[in-house]
């Protein structure tokens, strides 16, 4: 059933004329390990390290859901309304949440006064790829520390959002930018880096979280050297990423790609950072004849000293751009750790958490072209080579054979990181049906410039839905149920002891379905597009279920066909809060 707006909103505006100040408590390294299972309060992205998303709580569930109501709704205000994708943090009565533009804000969880607010002063020229978005900040001791699109790290007082320390990670005008939420693991923030499309060199940074010192950088394109630091900055090698110019042609290495710009999740039993890459530059494959490493991987990196323990590849020499960035979720079955990660590429792979081992690989969406499937015995795709882009070399008008290619590159799955349920056993996975037209051309680097070498356009499968909610059991390769939507899902997902699903559609519905049938509950309409993912706790007694709330990111602005068909859903920006009436 669809909830109309309350008297609760008036309630809740009310008592934030009135609202104090509350107390910081210092975050700690046991805090932050043990967040998934502490619901009353989210320090991490993903709800826990591991980024299952999962949260024990029930009182919220099929039997009193129909008492969900808001609480209160904060607008970000001003004419930055574009997409919003961030994942809000909860810590001593406070919502930490970010917004576009590189803003952060802190509120009151129980009635949405703002505490303070933090507007990070971006210079002209930057270049983000896909919106000017940011997917949330990290919290330890009594800092709160984001990225910013200019690519620098910013650690603020959670008290009273006064800047402490402020890092650059790298420089803006060369491309580099920085979207991802960090994580915290043994008092290190790490990083990624975002601007595959401009050439940059993907790499995972480790810095001190009071302090923001560099401790270790870890490239993620074969070739390069990493480093570690002493307290004085000093850096010593660490070990070259792999081995110079065996997968990669020529001097394509130092160009190549392979960004970190969803960020990461870490595994305490493990003691691994989990991060994946994105796509190698250019985008034209026969430029690179070889797999390209570490591009399109999961790459899993000692959390204490920066070096690669395993790393598996999903689309070697990526010929579709697609950026195997995908957060990778770590989970128990049969006394062994295993990962799962819904690709881009249209396949769902489970890896062994400590070794990196194929465990199993399906697809998870319905039509793929590019290759029939993945050898469980080698790991690597079964390519099917007609449909892999022409070379540009002395083709008509400089332009390569066009393939049609599902999916396309904006991916089966992309940022919107799924779910996973100890309950069910099953991964929540916002999946896309579409395709896309896609051909070569020449393209020579220029630093700071769009290197692509590739020209795209997005296109519908079908006249039906292009979204897809797909509980999927990694166990059995099984979709055992789905929820279809018309446009196509750019929202993450959230699942609950309460035997619930939440996730949110771009035409504006937050909305939760049974867990095990995919019947869906309830639903909200929030006033414009949701791509950012659902969160939960417990603040005195009771639960609440938040999200934000602004269309935008990757859809309207590379999206062809696809963008045409969803040009009439609006922006905001906005961050709803809901729980249940009384």
């Amino acid at each position: 059933m669809q909830i109309r707006l309350s008297s609760l909103l008036v309630a809740a505006a009310v008592a934030a004329m009135a609202s104090p100040v509350l107390a910081q408590k210092p975050v700690t390294d046991q805090m932050i390990e043990n967040d998934a299972a502490t619901p009353g309060d989210i320090l991490s992205w993903g709800l826990g390290t591991q980024g299952q998303r999962y949260s024990p709580l029930k009182q919220i569930n099929a039997s009193t859901i129909g008492k969900l109501v808001p609480a209160w709704s904060f607008s970000f205000g001003g004419e930055k309304q574009r997409g919003q994708q961030s994942q809000p943090l909860i810590h001593e009565g406070k919502m930490y949440v970010t917004a576009s533009y590189s803003r952060i804000f802190a509120l009151d969880v129980k009635t949405g006064a703002k505490l303070w607010k933090y507007e990070h002063r971006l210079p002209e020229g930057i270049m983000p790829c896909c919106d000017v978005i940011n997917r949330g900040a990290a919290i330890y001791d009594n800092l709160v520390i984001f990225g910013t699109l200019d690519a620098q790290l910013v650690a603020l007082n959670a008290a009273t959002g006064e800047v402490v320390w402020k890092e650059k990670i790298d420089n803006y005008a060369d491309g580099y930018s920085n979207t991802a939420a960090p994580i915290i693991a043994n008092g290190l923030v790490m990083t990624g880096v975002s601007g595959g499309e401009f050439g940059v060199v993907g790499r995972v940074e480790a810095r001190d979280a009071k302090t923001g010192r560099l401790v270790w950088m870890r490239p993620t394109v074969e070739g390069h050297m990493g480093y570690t630091y002493d307290k004085d900055g000093k850096a010593s090698e660490n070990g070259v990423s792999g081995t110079t110019g065996k997968s990669w042609p020529g001097d394509l290495w130092k160009t190549g790609g392979a960004a970190t710009w969803l960020g990461g999740t870490y595994n305490a039993k493990t003691g691994l950072i989990y991060f994946g890459t994105g796509n190698p530059a250019p985008w034209n494959s026969h430029l690179r004849k070889g797999d390209n490493l570490y591009s399109c991987s999961t790459v899993a990196i000692d959390a204490k000293t920066g070096k690669i323990v395993w790393h598996y590849q999903n689309t070697p020499n990526d010929g579709w751009d697609f950026d195997g960035v995908n957060e990778f979720v770590t989970y128990e079955e049969g006394g062994r750790i295993l990962g799962g990660k819904a690709d881009r590429n249209g396949f769902f792979y489970v890896n062994d958490a400590k070794t990196g081992q194929l465990v199993n690989a399906f697809p998870f969406v319905k039509k793929i072209t590019w290759a029939t499937g993945i050898d469980l015995k080698t790991g690597r795709p079964n390519y099917v080579p007609e449909n892999r882009p022409g070379d540009p070399t002395g083709g008509a008008d400089n332009k390569g054979k066009s393939v049609f290619s599902a999916p396309s590159f904006l991916g089966g799955k992309n940022q919107m990181p799924m779910a996973y349920s100890p309950d069910t056993k099953l991964f929540y996975v916002p999946s896309n049906e579409w395709g896309m037209e896609i051909w070569n051309e020449p393209v020579t680097y220029k630093k700071g410039a769009a290197y692509l070498g590739a020209g795209f356009t997005i296109k519908t499968l079908s006249d039906g839905p292009i979204g897809a909610l797909r509980a999927v059991d990694p166990k059995t390769g099984k979709i055992v149920w789905e929820a279809t939507n018309n446009a196509p899902l750019w929202g993450g997902v959230l699942t609950t002891g309460g035997n619930l699903v939440f996730w949110g559609t771009p035409e504006g519905f937050l909305q939760a379905a049974d867990a095990k049938t995919g019947k869906i509950v309830w639903k909200f309409q929030t006033g414009s597009g949701i791509v950012a993912p659902p969160i939960t706790w417990q603040q005195d007694g009771e639960q609440y279920v938040a999200v934000a709330s602004g269309w935008g990111g990757a859809v309207p602005l590379w999206g062809g066909d696809v963008a045409k068909k969803v040009a009439f859903l609006e922006q905001g920006g906005s961050v709803w809060v809901f729980k249940l009436m009384k």
